[in-house]
């Protein structure tokens, strides 16, 4: 398929406001494509490329953009896909110049519409509504498969595409090979932020409420003597983490698949702030140091696998069944099954004087829904936070002069694609916390104005705010009220941030409007 088929489909998406044509379109584009051009073309249209990180920053995606575009249409699926491996191939001396000449090469071969695509595809902007919801619908339809089917041969496999090509190609017998596997990782199942406790427990219905412990996620396998440990976007990180290694192996099981957190701990027992938990995971790893100066305590809530049985469709009552089994109490995150109203909220309280940020509710009947965000579970903090990611960011003024400051805020949008702004904020950052985001952010430009800095939208942030005010000054049509920055959260992509409708939810909780 000509790259410009493709093209031409993701801005008839983008005119299209109903999810279902959104599927149509998509879908028809999908049955058009030979079996080689699928894994790109559902990468390319979920907003990503096959190769991950380029290497390209935003001044050379600037300056290999000035080359004037084709008259025609002549570029592949393949032979784009090709010069993007080619330019994520370059090291060395002389690299970063080596992949700006490759995109400009390839620059030059597009028209003026496949540059814009290439373009926002590299800035991370592609904002065309069809993120992964929409296409794994649309796999689903071009396969004449159903789309629970998909979802969940994605959600195990880690990889949409890989999927969306054996289901078009080969149809339902290759989706039998997606299953769950040892020592590779499920996509972490997410939780959707509730008002408070009661609207939790009502939406839940039958639960068990357990404390939330804001530390990094972890993923743990075991087959026999091996143990790996992953981390929520399925990094291998068991070299950082030697404790959860050592724990694991003392289990009586011999093969596990485990869901929980990892933490550092105060004398005191309380958590650490999460910041000083990240450092276990930082670039460069002196592990013996890191273990005796911030050791890290594991927490599991979850049990996915249990010596040669899948747990995933087991409903939540039966797993946390065999999590008690296979391990000790220390390490198994406190939990209160079938409590009353006023026994939540005494345990609510009770986790909040140990140092803990809130509660889980989790329904008991539901099954490990990979991947998903639901009723399922619900988080519960005393006080309000969603994770945003960073769109854009303003010099600051006085002592913070030199410093990108006022931070440009979004949510997910999962129904248009792309980013809601919900409103800014300078607050909660310290000088240090100024220096490593201006470097970061830096690095992500994609372009500045005369009020701030673009960049992509590729950092996760943790903001406190007080509440949700209804807003002219932005598309949403809401904004954040006394918003400041409680931490960067690099353990998530900006697909674990907080969507536009869990925000909109919220903010019809809060106000009692529908």
């Amino acid at each position: 398929m000509l790259l410009g088929e493709l093209v031409a489909t993701s801005d008839a998406v983008q005119a299209t406001a109903g999810r279902l044509d959104k599927t149509r379109r998509i879908a028809a584009a999908l049955a058009r494509l030979a079996p080689e051009e699928i894994e790109i073309a559902v990468t390319f249209l979920s907003g990503g490329t096959r190769q991950g990180r380029l290497g390209l920053g935003g001044a050379a995606i600037r300056a290999a953009a000035h080359v004037g575009p084709a008259e025609r249409e002549t570029l592949t699926l393949g032979e784009v896909d090709h010069a993007l491996a080619t330019i994520s191939r370059a090291r060395g001396a002389g690299s970063a110049r080596e992949r700006s000449r490759l995109l400009a090469e390839l620059l030059s071969r597009a028209t003026a519409a496949e540059q814009d695509f290439l373009t926002r595809l590299l800035y991370g902007e592609l904002r065309q509504g069809a993120l992964e919801g929409v296409v794994v619908e649309a796999v689903a339809q071009a396969a004449g498969l159903e789309p629970a089917h998909i979802r969940r041969a994605a959600m195990l496999s880690g990889d949409l595409a890989l999927v969306a090509r054996a289901a078009i190609v080969d149809g339902a017998p290759a989706l039998a090979r997606f299953a769950v596997e040892l020592m590779r990782p499920i996509q972490p199942m997410l939780a959707e932020s509730a008002a408070d406790l009661p609207e939790a427990l009502a939406a839940a219905g039958d639960a068990l409420v357990d404390q939330k412990i804001d530390g990094a996620r972890i993923q743990v396998h075991r087959a026999g003597d091996d143990v790996r440990v992953f981390s929520r976007s399925l990094r291998d990180v068991t070299d950082a983490v030697p404790e959860v290694v050592e724990i694991v192996r003392r289990s009586p099981a011999r093969e596990l698949i485990l869901d929980g957190e990892v933490v550092a701990l105060k004398p005191s027992g309380a958590p650490q702030p999460f910041q000083v938990t990240m450092r276990r995971f930082g670039r460069r790893l002196d592990v013996a140091r890191l273990r005796n100066d911030v050791p890290l305590t594991p927490f599991f809530f979850d049990c996915l696998a249990l010596d040669g049985a899948p747990l995933i469709d087991e409903p939540l009552e039966r797993r946390v069944v065999a999590l008690d089994t296979v391990l000790d109490a220390a390490v198994v995150v406190p939990r209160h099954v079938r409590p009353t109203a006023e026994q939540a909220a005494a345990f609510l309280e009770r986790t909040l004087a140990a140092g803990h940020e809130g509660v889980m509710v989790k329904a008991l009947a539901a099954p490990y829904a990979a991947g998903r965000r639901g009723a399922a579970w619900l988080k519960v903090k005393r006080a309000r936070t969603l994770d945003l990611v960073v769109l854009a960011a303003e010099w600051g003024s006085g002592r913070r002069r030199g410093w990108l400051s006022n931070l440009h805020l979004g949510a997910r949008d999962d129904e248009r694609g792309g980013f809601v702004m919900l409103g800014k904020t300078f607050k909660g950052l310290t000088d240090e916390l100024l220096d490593w985001q201006t470097r970061e952010l830096l690095e992500r430009e994609i372009g500045r104005d005369e009020l701030a800095v673009h960049v992509r939208p590729e950092l996760v942030v943790e903001i406190a705010f007080n509440d949700l005010q209804a807003s002219p000054h932005y598309a949403g049509g809401l904004a954040l009220r006394f918003a400041r920055v409680k931490g960067y959260r690099p353990d998530k992509t900006p697909a674990d941030a907080d969507s536009f409708a869990a925000v909109q939810r919220l903010y019809a909780q809060m106000t009692g409007h529908s």
